[in-house]
């Protein structure tokens, strides 16, 4: 079994963290990507996340994927720490990661303060391990949804995953028949995973940012209902889809939306900033939409996403990784 640990397991997991500490304000819970923690002049978020498949471009999206959990939480990332396992003493694989990653940290202005580099011959590919440190003064969690609020999505549904596929899979992809042009665009998606801009320019009014990764858009409204205890009313037809992920998830036979999301950006955002708000990222050069509401949970249950008119509390495994057992 690949990927993430369902909620309950996931639970007993969160059950156990360590010594008790009065200042850490947001901790180790379901659909909180972030840690909140109170040095006085300024609350430290925290994030850590790996990347394991995505071989072509690993370095590249190792950086921002931690960091837009930062930035996703109201703080501009600025440290960064890496642990990175080699499959083999390869040199000029060393040389591209280490090159994607300073490169990638460099993009966005976060240093990479430490971390661990060794050989484990028992893996086929690199794996990485991110965690990313900034400040801030107001800490945004997943779970501050509040009913009533409008929910909005940047960019579009699986970025990252049209990115990976287009690079891991791009002879599978021509020999489906999708045309060599598509997936050359669809190779650049992977300079669009940073959700540090369209954080920026929200912070000030959302009650919840949640960035959508491994499950895609789906996990992620998944992760933000459960943690705000909200339902959140979500229109499938106003999820921006772009024509090459359409095109190469129809020849992959994946669903947009359970795949892969890194690069766009979840918010809350209360009705009567909606618009406000809609229209700064626009100016911005962002492309974003109203995709649904939030609204109380229509029975005793902690919340859920009614994607059109199905109840969805199960966030599902993401669909990439069967492509690559």
């Amino acid at each position: 079994m690949i990927g993430k640990l369902d909620p309950d397991v996931l639970a007993r997991v969160l059950a156990r963290t360590g010594a008790p500490n009065d200042a850490v304000q947001t901790g180790a819970t379901y659909g909180e990507d972030a840690a909140a923690i109170d040095l006085g002049d300024a609350i430290l978020v925290v994030s850590s996340d790996p990347i394991s498949l995505a071989s072509e471009s690993a370095g590249t999206l190792a950086v921002p994927i931690a960091a837009n959990d930062v930035a996703a939480s109201g703080a501009d990332p600025e440290f960064l720490t890496n642990v990175l396992f080699l499959p083999s003493d390869d040199p000029a694989l060393l040389k591209t990661l280490t090159t994607q990653l300073d490169e990638a940290a460099t993009a966005i202005g976060a240093t990479i303060v430490g971390g661990h580099t060794e050989y484990l011959p028992e893996l086929s590919r690199p794996t990485l391990s991110i965690t990313c440190f900034g400040r801030t003064d107001r800490f945004i969690p997943t779970g501050g949804a509040a009913p009533g609020d409008t929910i909005i999505l940047t960019k579009g549904a699986a970025i990252e995953g049209t990115a990976i596929l287009a690079s891991d899979f791009e002879s599978t992809l021509l020999d489906r028949g999708v045309e060599p042009e598509i997936i050359e665009r669809a190779q650049t998606f992977v300079d669009e995973i940073s959700v540090l801009p369209e954080s920026r320019l929200l912070r000030s009014v959302a009650t919840a940012m949640h960035d959508p990764t491994e499950g895609g858009v789906r996990a992620g409204l998944c992760e933000m209902a459960a943690a705000s205890a909200v339902d959140l009313h979500i229109s499938r037809e106003q999820i921006r889809i772009r024509d090459e992920t359409k095109q190469i998830c129809d020849a992959m036979a994946v669903d947009p939306l359970s795949i892969f999301g890194s690069g766009a950006l979840l918010a809350a955002v209360p009705s009567e900033s909606a618009d406000a708000a809609l229209t700064s990222l626009q100016t911005n050069g962002i492309d974003a939409t109203s995709i649904g509401t939030a609204r109380s949970p229509t029975d005793d249950e902690t919340g859920a996403v009614v994607l059109d008119r199905t109840r969805i509390t199960d966030p599902g495994k993401d669909e990439l990784y069967p492509l690559w057992e």
